[in-house]
């Protein structure tokens, strides 16, 4: 019996309904294909077997790259080195979750204490971190808001050459806050820290 089911593309197991990826060499089923040299220029319309001989000259691999195109569109390639930079690209995505990273500083703090703060908040950004920054204010110290927002854009500026605040410090309840993102890689400098120090911890557990 003559199968009359329109080609789709795609390399699935009909029986089993398991899904190898993009057909390559044998596996292109389409009558017709559009060829994509290695080169990356169009080489034509003509059959799989055609577009097969082509790659296998150069020992290459033919490719579908788009299976619902009209018609479908194939490229030579090593196919071998296409699968390792395709892996490549899944790891750097895994590896650059954002996660965020905070510093809690009090009105009175010390200013040894503060550039401590300042020098993890520092690595935090470096690393690509966001950061975000908590003054906390007690009983009378509600009083001084204005000498705590002074705190906070301090620390947004001794840490310029890393990062920039999101929007301006904002009082929430009884807390000072504002969020930080990194600059992107090539500009992001240290100044207080070396690349070689361990990562701090950040105060996100902190309660007091």
């Amino acid at each position: 019996m003559t199968n009359n089911r329109p080609y789709s593309g795609g390399g699935r197991d009909y029986k089993g309904g398991r899904n190898f990826g993009p057909r390559r060499n044998e596996r292109i089923r389409a009558p017709k294909i559009r060829v994509i040299g290695a080169d990356g220029r169009q080489l034509g319309i003509m059959t799989p077997y055609e577009a097969l001989g082509i790659a296998r000259k150069s020992g290459l691999d033919l490719l579908e790259v788009s299976p619902t195109a009209e018609p479908p569109v194939c490229r030579i390639l090593d196919y071998g080195k296409y699968m390792y930079e395709e892996s490549k690209k899944q790891k750097t995505h895994k590896t650059t979750t954002v996660k965020v990273k905070e510093i809690k500083l009090r009105p009175g703090i010390e200013a040894n204490d503060f550039f401590t703060k300042i020098r993890n908040a520092e690595r935090f950004l470096f690393s690509g971190n966001k950061l975000k920054i908590t003054l906390m204010m007690r009983g009378r110290e509600m009083e001084y808001k204005d000498k705590g927002f002074e705190a906070v854009k301090r620390a947004i500026a001794e840490l310029s050459h890393v990062g920039h605040a999101d929007s301006e410090p904002k009082l929430m309840g009884r807390n000072i806050g504002v969020s930080m993102s990194p600059l992107p890689v090539n500009q992001r400098k240290l100044k207080f820290s070396q690349d070689t120090d361990e990562m701090p911890e950040d105060d996100s557990e902190d309660t007091e």
